[in-house]
Order: structure tokens, then sequence, then C-alpha cells
């Protein structure tokens, strides 16, 4: 079994790490494909509540492996089909009921955006760094990048990004919404999210990301109609039944008394 992404269960929280630090986790051929069938395998699984994606060494991600790319003989149509593995697994994971945090702790580089973009909560050390590169090799954005990027940060921020050399603090992709909250210690931070999903509605908080992730690809009427029918399967949950009663019973101990209806006034009697 490839070791490019360790694979580890800590009862439903399910862990992967990208597992290359000597090539900064760039994505190979072999990386690729073991990502796709991680994802099929984890999202498929019901006994998955919630994954932390987090890496190895000084860089969350580099993107694509281009030092293997252009050592291996590889043709333009081998990159194509690469690609083709490696979205297939970044749109399962993106369109899956499962949600996802991502611990990063330090660089984050061209299709390493797009992966780092898969997860749903993204924790970043200070010390993290977000740059693109794609134009500096003479290359296109992949691995989600041209449409997770700006639906991020916008399109006027992530065309910055891709048409300038610059690199971004992890103050500043907080504030343009690249990620969620910088912590000293993104991958503690990470496990208490998982930690908060899995000790609460999980299969609620699953449905949610899915509905927010698949939105934006369909029209609004679609987008009601899923949302209709997600809430009615919920609510005939047996936990949305617990939830939902327990939820009932103590608003209406919290809610305040009726004011008493005043009496009528004694109806004067008539005089004999």
């Amino acid at each position: 079994m490839s070791d490019s992404i360790l694979y580890t269960r800590d009862g439903a929280l399910a862990r992967l790490t990208f597992n290359r630090p000597a090539s900064l986790n760039a994505m190979g051929f072999e990386m690729g494909q073991r990502w796709r069938d991680l994802a099929h395998e984890v999202t498929s699984d019901d006994t998955v509540g919630a994954i932390v994606l987090d890496a190895v060494g000084p860089a969350f991600c580099a993107g694509g492996d281009v030092i293997e790319m252009s050592t291996s003989g590889s043709k333009g149509s081998d990159v194509t089909a690469m690609a083709h593995v490696i979205h297939d697994g970044i749109r399962t994971f993106v369109e899956s009921s499962t949600p996802i945090v991502a611990a990063v702790q330090g660089a984050v580089a061209g299709g390493g955006l797009g992966l780092m973009l898969t997860a749903d909560y993204i924790v970043a050390s200070p010390r993290a760094k977000f740059v693109s590169r794609y134009a500096n090799i003479g290359l296109s954005p992949d691995l989600g990048v041209s449409t997770l990027l700006p639906a991020a940060i916008g399109q006027t921020r992530a065309l910055r990004l891709l048409l300038q050399d610059e690199t971004i603090d992890a103050d500043t992709a907080l504030d343009w919404g690249l990620v969620t909250e910088v912590a000293d210690d993104p991958g503690t931070r990470a496990a208490e999210i998982a930690a908060f999903w899995l000790g609460n509605a999980t299969a609620a908080f699953g449905t949610a990301k899915r509905l927010i992730r698949t939105g934006a690809g369909r029209s609004f009427a679609e987008n009601l109609d899923d949302e209709a029918a997600s809430i009615g399967a919920r609510f005939d949950t047996p936990e949305s039944a617990v939830r939902v009663a327990a939820f009932a019973a103590a608003s209406t101990r919290s809610r305040p008394a009726a004011p008493a209806t005043p009496a009528a006034p004694a109806t004067p009697k008539e005089n004999a």
C-alpha cells in the first residue's frame, strides 16, 4: 500500500496525511491515484463522520510534482490524464456529505490551493504562505483552482493571485476568506473541530456541507428542491427526532408564561 498519503482511523474520524515531505508534498502520478482511491473509499464508508486533512513536513502541498513530470518523459496527454484522476478525488470529496477540516502548517502553492480548498474548514498556522506560481512555469490552473479559489476569495482576488507572482501570509488569507481561522497549532485545532462535529449532529453538518458545496452548479429551483427534500429526510431520522424533541421541550420551559386574562367585571344586579 502506498505511503504517499497516510490513512488512519480513530473511531469515526478519518485522517488523510500528505506524506512526501522531501518533495514538499507535491502530488505526482502515484500520489494522485492514491488520492482518488482514498476519496472513494472514505466518502462511501458510513462509519466515517469527519475527515482531517493534514501533511508531514514544512509544507502542506506544493501542487503537482513538476519535477516528476519533467524528468519522466511525460507528455501533455499524461498530465491531462493525471489531472483527471486527481479531479475525480477532489469532486468526490467536495460533493460528499462528510465534513472535512484541513490543518495547514506551511506553504501552499499551485494545485495545493485546490487540494486545500477541498476542505470545508481550513485552519492555518501563522507561518503558512499561499502562492499560485502557475504562470511562473508557463502552466494554467488545475486541481479545482479556477473554480474553488474564486468561490472562496472572489474573482478579483483570485485573478490577482493567478496573474501576479504574489505570496500572501496567513493573516491576509484569513482576511480574504481563503482560510477559516489561524491557530498556533493547526493540527490540534483541526482535531477539536472534527471532535465537535462528531459529538453533535454529524449527519446534519454533512448535509449542510453538501448543499452549499453543490449549490453553485445548479439552478436556484434545484437547490430549493434539494433543501426541501433534505430537511424532510433529516427530520425523519432518530437523531433528529431526539434533538427536535429536546429543543421543543427546552423552548417551552423557557418561554414566558402568558399573562393571566383579567376577570370580567361583575354585572350589577338589578334592584328588585
